[in-house]
């Protein structure tokens, strides 16, 4: 059976645990055995599962293809992370300026616009149902559609893999920073969400554009920075083909196929040695939405995504019910841990850089995906898809986290194991029946599957930017990314996927930089919105067959009709107003001449 390191399945957990970037040279040591519980080294810089069926002597490289690619890119991919992961000791603990630029941006956001997550919160519900947008408004997808697609991205193995490899390294403390930084991590999607929309570009067609790379080009150019604009744009869209190919396919697929022969049998099972099958049959799944574009993506989405959700949910209530007595003590080890001089890895600050890193990298905020999910969003408001976008931390990290924290920490595993990431997560599983842990295995292809649609996505997206939307280089592009997946499922391609993912992570220069300069324009258009439903000048859309809902959201040929003729009312009455001030003025001019 060809080894995986199964904690790294959520996209934004692979390049970084702890403080170090997992490089090639890395990647093939790590079958040692790993005492966990004694803190060593190995864990707490790498964050590795102890068990990862690697045995001494495995050689991790595929024959052939792979040993050529391995040897090209092998020091391309360590040099490269040590540079994009380039860490600050401070009192002996490594920060890379990654985690401090993406916390400094979700710090600041928060306070400039006036805690939006607090504050905003009650907005956003009408909104997510629909009810203050016409079916008729240009977008592609509804606003749950569009949340549904980005969550589908972010909610995945970070939060059941990553949470555990936070608390073995840091301690219950640690879940406790996760759930923390998830809250400021809502205004930073909140950002993304806004300018995507407010800089989209809407083709003839009805088909949309958006993301970081129009709002750095055309939001830049707007204040005044047009080349800095450009670059920049460039430079995130570039970074976006090429990271989410080794984060969001070759990984997800892989780690999918490991845990379905892993279930199956390991070693004796039929599919051991044969992930080329499963990878095959992703494959063919993956075509049927990829190939049908982002209306085929959000349908799909929209139905995993609280499928997955629920089944993981109802899971660890199960677990939680069993350890019913523990939860109290649980919360109070997370509220003590997190701020103990004493606490692992370095006390308060080491306790605190682990669960940052985990809440910022599994939620991707920071990354730009939301600028590009709800950029298809039918709104005419750029404004709505940011009160929408901020419930995605709020599930991804605070929720889904929490309750996976308090599964973990109540049945006291942590501290009286070997396993780690997602082996940690199976045992505490396994607390509740042996045949337990097959929910969980569910719930792992169900969140690798819709990472591969909703990132496939993305990366349509950055490929459009550079070509200027050529059709043909996007079908290329998505036969490409179907057959990654067969790629993913069945080949070891580290050093590839570590250079990927280095990449991924510095998506987030270009993004929180361009964040930063259009931080005014971002706030007016959040108050903005917020005042005009304050004072009854935003409201529900009347009748409410015109609102796009939650799900079909297709309008009539009668509405498209009645908004056609609304919109000719409306530029008439415009040329009115233009005309007649025109016709004073120079009536003005002639009575001064």
């Amino acid at each position: 059976m060809k080894p995986i390191i199964e904690n790294f399945g959520q996209i934004h957990d692979i390049a970084v645990v702890d403080s170090t970037p997992i490089s090639a040279d890395r990647m093939t040591t790590v079958s040692q055995s790993v005492d966990v519980s004694a803190g060593g080294d190995v864990i707490a810089s790498t964050g590795i599962t102890a068990d990862t069926g690697i045995t001494a002597g495995t050689d991790v490289t595929a024959a052939g293809v792979d040993q050529a690619i391995e040897s090209f890119f092998g020091p391309i991919a360590q040099t490269f992370s040590e540079i994009v992961f380039f860490e600050l000791n401070i009192g002996g603990l490594g920060i890379p300026l990654i985690v401090v630029w993406l916390m400094a941006a979700a710090v600041f956001l928060t306070i400039y616009l006036r805690f939006q997550p607090v504050t905003g919160l009650k907005y956003s519900v009408g909104i997510i149902r629909g009810r203050f947008t016409r079916k008729t408004d240009p977008g592609q997808v509804s606003s749950f559609q569009a949340l549904a697609t980005e969550l589908s991205g972010t909610v995945g193995l970070g939060n059941i893999a990553g949470v555990a490899v936070a608390i073995t390294i840091g301690g219950p403390g640690a879940a406790l920073w996760i759930i923390m930084f998830g809250f400021f991590a809502m205004t930073v999607k909140m950002a993304e969400a806004t300018l995507g929309v407010k800089y989209r570009k809407v083709h003839a067609d009805g088909t949309v554009s958006g993301g970081p790379m129009y709002y750095l080009r055309d939001g830049l150019a707007e204040i005044g920075r047009p080349k800095l604009g450009k670059f920049l744009a460039v430079f995130y869209a570039v970074t976006t083909v090429i990271g989410v190919i080794g984060a969001g396919n070759l990984f997800q697929a892989n780690q999918a196929a490991s845990i379905l022969v892993k279930a199956s049998g390991g070693e004796g099972s039929f599919l051991d040695g044969k992930s080329w099958l499963i990878g095959v049959v992703f494959a063919a799944l993956t075509a049927l939405v990829i190939l049908g574009g982002i209306k085929k993506i959000g349908q799909w989405t929209s139905k995993l995504t609280p499928l997955m959700a629920i089944l993981y949910f109802f899971s660890v209530i199960v677990i939680l019910a069993v350890n019913v007595g523990e939860i109290p003590h649980a919360f109070a080890l997370m509220f003590t841990g997190a701020f103990s001089p004493d606490g692992v890895t370095g006390g308060i600050i080491g306790v605190a850089i682990v669960g940052i890193q985990r809440a910022l990298f599994s939620n991707a905020a920071g990354v730009g995906s939301a600028g590009m999910a709800h950029a298809a969003s039918k709104t005419t408001k750029p404004a709505t898809e940011g009160f929408v976008a901020m419930w995605e931390p709020l599930i991804d990290s605070v929720i889904i986290c929490t309750l996976t924290s308090l599964a973990i920490i109540t049945t006291g595993l942590y501290g009286s194991t070997t396993e780690d990431g997602i082996g940690l997560t199976s045992e505490a599983f396994a607390t509740v029946a042996g045949w337990f842990p097959l929910l969980l295995t569910v719930c792992v292809v169900l969140f690798a599957f819709s990472t591969i649609l909703a990132y496939g996505y993305y990366g349509q997206q950055a490929l459009g930017y550079l070509t200027g939307n050529s059709k043909k280089a996007d079908k290329a592009y998505q036969i490409f990314w179907i057959l990654a997946v067969i790629i993913g499922a069945s080949m070891s391609l580290d050093s590839v996927i570590a250079f990927s993912d280095a990449i991924f992570f510095l998506m987030a220069f270009p993004n929180l930089l361009g964040l930063y300069f259009l931080s005014r324009i971002l706030r007016l258009e959040i108050l903005r919105l917020r005042k005009r439903i304050d004072v009854g000048v935003m409201r529900e859309i009347t009748p409410a067959e015109l609102q796009v809902g939650m799900g079909d959201h297709e309008p009539t040929a009668e509405q498209i009709k009645a908004a056609e003729a609304g919109r000719r009312r409306k530029r008439d009455k415009l040329r009115e107003v233009r005309d007649s001030l025109r016709a004073k003025k120079l009536e003005r001019t002639k009575r001064s001449g």
